[in-house]
């Protein structure tokens, strides 16, 4: 009995100390301090999105960047006056090249001028190179030797505005069409019936008024009759009693940026 006993004893025992053991691990588990935090779930991409934050997000100050000067393409279409004969320095001194020095810096420009051309040769010889210069401003000052070989007005008339509108429709080009002087004061045309050579200026003028008033938005005619009688004289005409001298071409070339100042072209200030 003594034995069995004993052997009661150590089962009760042990027993006793399972459940103190149990006991305390539920003890434990049930505490607030063991409790694990609770698990948020992650959020989604738009919960994200949508949540205040806490960091101050700096804002980029947006900066205005200065609008360049549009780049200038610049063809001269022409013939002995755009060329510049009778200048000094015809490269530097013709009409075109004085144009060209009031345009914004950067400005391409590329003289076509044929000494002695008709309208209707400079239509095949200078308009395709001009158009392959893909132009934003053009000048045409074509008339004078027409009119001196006796071309009728209707046939210039045909072949200027065959000029005028491939430049319209193959460019960009806004573009400035000289007419003619009043050729009676120079001294060229001296011997000249003055009342009939009046009649033919003013027919190639209307002549180019009416090309140009197809695409009034885009082809403007420079006045260089207007005035030019009182400018003719010794200083504004060469030795050769025809083409303009350097002072005849400066006025040529004032009229021409006048009639650009007038169109909106850009200027050099």
């Amino acid at each position: 009995m003594a034995r069995s006993g004993n052997i009661n004893c150590r089962v009760r025992a042990r027993q006793l100390l399972r459940s103190f053991l149990i006991g305390a691990a539920f003890a434990a588990a049930c505490s607030p301090a063991a409790t694990p935090p609770a698990q948020t779930p992650p959020a989604s991409e738009a919960q994200r999105s949508l949540a205040p934050s806490t960091t101050p997000v700096p804002t980029a100050t947006p900066t205005e960047t200065p609008s360049a000067t549009p780049t200038v393409r610049y063809v001269a279409i022409g013939a002995s006056d755009t060329v510049g004969v009778g200048a000094s320095d015809p490269a530097r001194g013709s009409w075109p090249a004085r144009v060209a020095g009031s345009l914004p810096v950067g400005t391409t420009y590329a003289n076509f001028g044929v000494s002695g051309s008709l309208t209707l040769q400079a239509k095949s010889e200078q308009l395709p190179a001009a158009i392959a210069q893909r132009p934003t401003l053009a000048t045409v000052w074509l008339a004078v030797n027409d009119l001196n070989a006796t071309v009728d007005p209707a046939a210039y008339a045909q072949s200027l505005g065959d000029l005028v509108d491939a430049l319209v429709q193959r460019t960009d080009a806004t573009i400035f069409v000289g007419n003619v002087p009043d050729l009676r004061a120079v001294p060229v045309y001296a011997q000249v019936d003055k009342t009939v050579l009046l009649a033919k200026v003013s027919a190639y003028n209307q002549a180019i008024a009416q090309v140009a008033a197809r695409n009034p938005r885009r082809v403007i005619v420079v006045d260089l009759f207007t005035g030019s009688a009182e400018l003719v004289s010794s200083a504004t005409v060469a030795q050769d009693g025809f083409h303009p001298s350097d002072a005849g071409y400066q006025l040529i070339a004032d009229r021409f940026v006048g009639a650009m100042k007038a169109g909106g072209v850009p200027l050099r200030s």
